[in-house]
This record gives C-alpha cells, sequence and structure tokens, in this order.
C-alpha cells in the first residue's frame, strides 16, 4: 500500500503563485507514475499532471505553460508549482500514485481569487 499526504493548498489572487507538495510512504518502490488531479465544485475530476517513473511528464492543455510538476525520489515527493494562477484553476487538488493499483491522497483546496 502507499499512503499520500498532501499540502500546500491555499487562497492565493488571480496571477499568484502556489507549490503543492505530495509525499508518499509505504510501498513507494513499486509507483509506476504520480499524478495531480483536481476536482472544481459541480465538476468531474481531472488530470492536471503527470510524471512517470521515467521521468517524463504530462500536463492538461488548460494548465500548459503554467504548471510545473516535478518529483524528488529521495524524498517520495512530488510537487506541483503553480503561477498565473486563474480563478478558474480553484478546486480540491489531488496526489494520486500508481503501483498496479491507484492510491489517492485526501486532497487539498486551492482557491484563486478574481
Amino acid at each position: 500500500q502507499v499512503q499520500l499526504v498532501e499540502s500546500g493548498g491555499g487562497l492565493v489572487q488571480a496571477g499568484g503563485s502556489l507549490s503543492l507538495s505530495c509525499a508518499a510512504s509505504g510501498s513507494t518502490s513499486g509507483i509506476k507514475h504520480m499524478a495531480w488531479y483536481r476536482q472544481a465544485p459541480g465538476k468531474q475530476r481531472e488530470a492536471v499532471a503527470t510524471v512517470q517513473s521515467t521521468g517524463s511528464t504530462y500536463y492538461a492543455d488548460s494548465v500548459k505553460g503554467r504548471f510545473t510538476i516535478s518529483k524528488d525520489n529521495a524524498k517520495n515527493t512530488v510537487y506541483l508549482q503553480m503561477s498565473s494562477l486563474k480563478p478558474e484553476d480553484t478546486a480540491v487538488y489531488y496526489c494520486f500514485a500508481y503501483v498496479g493499483l491507484g492510491y489517492w491522497g485526501k486532497g487539498t483546496l486551492v482557491t484563486v481569487s478574481s
């Protein structure tokens, strides 16, 4: 099993920046990829960014050029650096890890005010 704990959410003004962290523990050696998802009120959860064990990354079109996903293998931590934030980025952001099974964190709320 893998346990995921997110941190770093909060309130920020439009145009600002925020950084999220997700610390993984447990059976982390088998993690194939990690990702950040988000779910806005009344909307479906959507993938924001993914980082593979190889280091390759994927971004949703809506965040390309504004968000950066990175990982620190030594700390078993994945980060999401968010800049030029928009009100539509407001959501609960969830960390996800795939180890043959998928594991989710509890989420952290990001609120972007206009």
